[in-house]
């Protein structure tokens, strides 16, 4: 009895629009990839794989992913699209899928241009084949930029979310009356008050909200401020332009505010550098925590205080989060402190390890390691997983193979070496290095 070929098939349209019609591209594709093998002795279909709407200038398509996924469990042969172009347009991301199909003893074929990928002379066609697939989609991309800045030049918007005061009527910009009222009023309370706190509480008070009925940010206050389509102009790019719809406000009111956020940039140097800033994570409500620092008087001497504070509290008021804020120096202490305590317990890194690469750990999944045995360069964990009791777990990246207690040890005690003498033989790393430095190693802290 003759083994057949387990097959795969893998269709893909790049545009929303073609996803959405009734016999779009990606079932033309199909039909005729079941009848090429439906007229071959040797094949059989194992599954159809559809990325409708995905750009085929990445590898970033979840049909793609399950079928690559499928190939390394060994439940595919060959793969079959109706053209080169639909599986990549990047000739990077084709030698890295070749070298995968090669790996997995997998080949490929494209119904439309037939050539043998085990001859030099196939392999030559379909480099030049996929080297005008890529040549294409870089001069839609150009065309596209061309025409979008010829656009801008006529005044015409180009697309996007609808500025907040503006309704889009024929792919123009028309007056909304009523968010118009509300942009002159934040402009001009803004003139006044000079506060964007004091704009968000009136408009909360007021229960003025935004049109999808939530309530105005200080972020989205602050962005309106800036917009210069609302003086009737279009940017592109570094660019502006006259556009064609009316203003809301005039050009000298605008730049009066433009004036007042000029004068009220910081100029004052925190003298403090964040290692933890971008890393930490607010456990409540899922926000970044923003560092930031407050002033305080006594006796006619500043004493400054620095805290990381969550975003929300940022965006919002001081009430949207219970978490609020935290010392700098109390969590960097605890988190810098703790590691290297857990750096000198064996017992506790052999639990933790042992817990990590436990089924019933639940989600935390254990650290991958290296074929040579050695330390890595960084903490790798997938999800979260908690290195000391109380407030703060570390949240570090990787893969589901499990790793050794020692291979653990060994970086974290690399990371711990690290933080006591810099590469400039200074005794601990400090500032901007120190900073760079747990970056390195660590992905995430959950607090």
């Amino acid at each position: 009895m003759q083994i057949k070929l387990k097959c795969a098939i893998y269709t893909r349209v790049s545009t929303d629009n073609q996803a959405e019609v009734e016999f779009n591209s990606c079932e033309a594709q199909e039909a005729k990839i079941r009848s090429f093998v439906n007229s071959q002795e040797d094949m059989e279909i194992y599954k159809s794989y559809v990325d409708a709407g995905f750009t085929g200038a990445n590898m970033n398509r979840p049909g793609l992913t399950d079928m690559l996924n499928d190939i390394r469990e060994n439940k595919i042969n060959l793969v079959i699209a109706y053209k080169i172009d639909r599986l990549t347009r990047s000739p990077r991301d084709f030698y890295q899928l070749i070298e995968l199909f090669e790996k997995y003893g997998v080949n490929f074929i494209s119904v439309t241009e037939r050539f043998d990928t085990s001859t030099p002379s196939g392999r030559l066609l379909r480099n030049i084949m996929l080297t005008f697939a890529q040549f294409e989609r870089e001069l839609t991309s150009e065309r596209t930029k061309d025409k979008l800045y010829e656009r801008a030049q006529k005044g015409l918007w180009n697309g996007g979310l609808v500025p907040f005061g503006y309704k889009k009527e024929n792919k123009k910009l028309i007056i909304n009356e009523a968010e118009a009222r509300i942009v002159k009023s934040i402009y001009e309370s803004y003139l006044e008050c000079r506060s964007i706190s004091k704009i968000y509480d009136d408009l909360k008070n007021k229960g003025i909200t935004y049109r999808t009925g939530i309530p105005f940010s200080k972020s989205s206050i602050q962005n309106m401020l800036r917009y210069v389509v609302y003086t009737g102009k279009v940017k592109h790019g570094d660019k502006v332009f006259k556009g064609i719809q009316e203003p809301i406000i005039s050009e000298e009111m605008f730049n009066a505010v433009q004036e007042i956020h000029k004068k009220k940039k910081l100029k004052a140097k925190l003298y403090k550098d964040y290692p933890l800033a971008g890393l930490l994570k607010c456990r409540e409500c899922d926000s970044f925590m923003t560092p930031c620092h407050t002033n305080k008087y006594k006796d006619g001497k500043r004493t400054r205080y620095y805290y990381y504070r969550c975003t929300k509290t940022f965006k919002r008021d001081w009430e949207s989060c219970g978490t609020r804020q935290v010392s700098a120096d109390r969590l960097e202490d605890y988190v810098f402190q703790n590691l290297e305590r857990i750096s000198q317990d064996k017992q506790y890194i052999d639990s933790l390890i042992f817990k990590l690469n436990s089924p019933q750990a639940g989600n935390r999944i254990g650290f991958p390691s290296t074929s040579s045995g050695q330390a890595h360069d960084g903490l790798n964990a997938t999800n979260k997983s908690e290195l000391s009791s109380g407030c703060a777990g570390l949240e570090l990246p990787g893969e589901p193979p499990k790793v050794s207690p020692e291979i653990f040890g060994q970086t974290l005690t690399l990371f711990v070496k690290g933080l006591r003498s810099s590469s400039t033989g200074s005794l601990r790393r400090k500032g901007l290095e120190k900073s760079l430095w747990a970056k390195k190693f660590i992905q995430g802290i959950s607090y």
